[in-house]
């Protein structure tokens, strides 16, 4: 990748007007930050007046909830990971009413003594009123925003199977982006003992990256992005990022969805079957199976059946036109046994 593509295009608010502004960066499955993409929220508003303001902005909100809280002490450098502490991690979780956590990440903010984050927390059931207080129009009603609160951190290189927009409220960000194809010079963590649900990256942010010599090609690869208050970062699907928040106070709200399913079964899960049934076979047989995948589901030559008369395509027809669930019936009718 060269130096020009390893650069994230750059809109203001003013040239994204809509909703399908989005949807074209989803098509072509590249990242772009949106400077002052939500500039305008009180929310921001409250940042601009400091870390603490910021706090008691969305304490406001607050439907007094418990929520995981994940903390560590100052040798941590904020680097959320594997380590020898309970579960295997370098951080502690315990669970915490939202408002006794908010005291504790304006405590740390000001003593040092320790770095904490609340993740992920759906802003209906935590902060009822916040997304109407601060909304985002890029995006419909139905797509609700999460909240994400901490102190300075980082959290681990992974991905994301939705497509995500991440919007800076308080603090500044840094992430650092790998594209998909840089997977196989990550060393990725195990996929089902991770630290907060996706696997993540063993070698970006190692205190030794000699242990990973592959990771020298992810890193050419890299694409660092910082963003400040006010921005946002269109982060597509499966796009490996590594976020730092880099004040004592980061607040963040991200949006994910997925513009283009069909139904309820995702890529992921049909990956996990795939697993199963193909990854173990010999080497000969999984090269005709990947002929075989490459040509009815990543077509690269375009439709199977472009030599057919559309009404002769059977269920390879459009998902739209009742395809999506005669395939569906019949995989389930296969894992059944049927």
């Amino acid at each position: 990748m060269s130096a020009i593509e390893r650069r994230v295009e750059e809109f203001t608010a003013r040239d994204m007007a809509v909703a399908d502004d989005l949807r074209l960066f989803a098509e072509s499955c590249r990242p772009a930050v949106i400077r002052e993409c939500v500039g305008s929220w009180p929310a921001v508003t409250a940042s601009g007046q400091g870390g603490t303001e910021a706090l008691a902005y969305i304490a406001r909100f607050d439907a007094g909830l418990s929520a995981e809280y994940f903390s560590g002490g100052p040798e941590l450098g904020g680097r959320y990971h594997y380590g020898t502490g309970p579960g295997g991690f370098n951080f502690a979780r315990e669970t915490a009413s939202i408002g006794d956590a908010l005291n504790r990440i304006t405590r740390n903010a000001r003593s040092g003594d320790e770095t904490a984050y609340l993740g992920s927390l759906p802003t209906d059931a935590y902060f009822p009123g916040f997304a109407e207080a601060n909304p985002c129009a890029l995006l419909g009603a139905d797509v609700r925003p999460r909240l994400w609160v901490g102190n300075r951190s980082t959290v681990a290189c992974h991905y994301d199977s939705y497509d995500n927009l991440a919007c800076v409220v308080a603090g500044r960000r840094r992430f650092t982006l790998y594209p998909p194809a840089a997977i196989g010079d990550l060393y990725v963590g195990p996929i089902d003992h991770t630290l907060s649900g996706q696997p993540v990256s063993m070698a970006a942010g190692a205190p030794d990256e000699r242990a990973y010599p592959r990771f020298a090609a992810a890193r050419e690869s890299a694409i660092v992005v910082d963003l400040e208050p006010g921005d946002a970062l269109y982060l597509p699907k499966l796009w490996w990022h590594q976020v730092e928040a880099l004040d004592p106070v980061n607040i963040l709200v991200n949006y994910w969805w997925d513009g283009f399913a069909a139904g309820p079964d995702s890529p992921y899960t049909a990956m996990l079957l795939a697993m199963i049934a193909v990854a173990e076979r010999p080497e000969p047989e999984r090269a005709a199976w990947r002929a075989y995948f490459d040509h009815y589901v990543f077509r690269p030559n375009g439709h199977p059946l472009a030599h057919l008369p559309a009404e002769q395509r059977g269920v390879l027809g459009p998902l739209a036109q009742g395809n999506y669930g005669r395939i569906r019936t019949l995989v389930m009718r296969l894992l059944r046994g049927g």
